[in-house]
């Protein structure tokens, strides 16, 4: 990530957050009217490497919205989660978009390419994936998600609703027997998909 931070304020990109780095982070944000504090929060990563959504060629009728199923704050990769998938036989990542504990939302899989996210769902749906979902002890469910990734969320399924406005919000849980996303995904987003 810190490779794709240099690159994107026009520095060497040497995976090392020093001195020159955190500079040129603190004069991005006051050239975009962020709080200048050299650090690379979800405000100041949607502005400096914005993750464009590309509309689906797909028929869309499903957004489904799952958890990484790790520990509580314990963050993982896009590359770690394509290892896993890949080890179970996936071709790639399951998921189309991944959203970190500090809310910075990643892609995964191409919008185009079916998911493999959840099964008998997958070729007209798109599958959401936030980091974590299950309590420090690795195995009991648990909503875990910070309040950057509670906003991150609101915000994509904001944006998926409008370039799917007649696709349905899900929770994998109900496709499958487990506790998948661990939170109650109409209590909390099922207002974005009924507003026009």
């Amino acid at each position: 990530m810190v490779r794709q931070i240099q690159i994107a304020l026009h520095l060497y990109p040497d995976g090392i957050f020093g001195p020159l780095t955190e500079e040129r982070v603190k004069l991005f944000q006051k050239d975009n009217g962020l709080a200048v504090d050299g650090i690379v929060g979800p405000a100041t990563m949607a502005k400096l490497i914005p993750v464009r959504l590309k509309k689906s060629r797909r028929s869309i009728n499903e957004i489904i919205v799952h958890c990484t199923a790790t520990p509580e704050g314990k963050e993982y990769s896009v590359a770690d989660i394509r290892r896993w998938h890949l080890k179970r036989g996936f071709s790639d990542i399951g998921y189309h978009y991944v959203i970190h504990l500090d809310g910075s939302l990643e892609l995964g899989r191409d919008a185009d390419l079916s998911g493999a996210h959840c099964t008998n769902h997958n070729a007209h749906s798109i599958g959401v994936v936030y980091v974590g979902g299950v309590a420090t002890d690795a195995k009991t469910p648990k909503d875990t998600r910070t309040a950057a990734q509670k906003a991150a969320l609101a915000s994509l399924l904001t944006d998926l609703h409008r370039l799917y406005p007649k696709a349905t919000l899900h929770g994998h849980r109900e496709y499958a027997n487990k506790a998948c996303p661990s939170f109650d995904v109409h209590r909390d987003y099922d207002h974005i998909f009924k507003s026009p």
